[in-house]
């Protein structure tokens, strides 16, 4: 090298989460590296107990020895039904629990166990008497 040519730095390789300042632009570039690379599937699945491997895998429609399989060992278009059940199965468990959280609310026994206390605090026993009866027919 000869003294008149310059020597210019290299960029150094850019790492797969580099703080970037746009609103975690790089952290949801590494997610997106990390789901592509199926490492969240991965922890996901090592978590899961076998009786529960095996009910995402026949929502999967693949076979129930598959629960003991690593995700490694699972070709690409097995991960991806995997991850399609999980997600079917989250959805439908969210549509559960906020339509039985909706009628836990609206149970008519909570309105007549009301007028229960009510009559009670007032003292009126043949009306609690009354209220109470209602609820125990609904019961049954």
């Amino acid at each position: 090298m000869t003294a008149t040519q310059s020597v210019t730095p290299s960029k150094a390789h850019l790492s797969v989460v580099q703080p970037d300042g746009r609103a975690g632009f790089g952290a949801l570039r590494a997610e997106l590296h990390a789901r592509s690379a199926d490492q969240d599937l991965m922890v996901l699945w090592s978590e899961l107990k076998t009786p529960e491997r095996k009910a995402v895998l026949a929502s999967a429609g693949m076979e129930p020895r598959d629960a003991l399989r690593s995700i490694e060992q699972m070709s690409q278009h097995d991960r991806d039904a995997i991850r399609a059940a999980i997600g079917r199965m989250s959805r439908y468990a969210q549509q559960l629990g906020s339509r039985l959280g909706t009628e836990r609310h609206a149970h008519p026994s909570r309105d007549l166990a009301a007028n229960a206390r009510r009559a009670l605090d007032a003292g009126r026993m043949r009306e609690a008497l009354h209220w109470l009866d209602l609820i125990e027919r609904g019961a049954k």
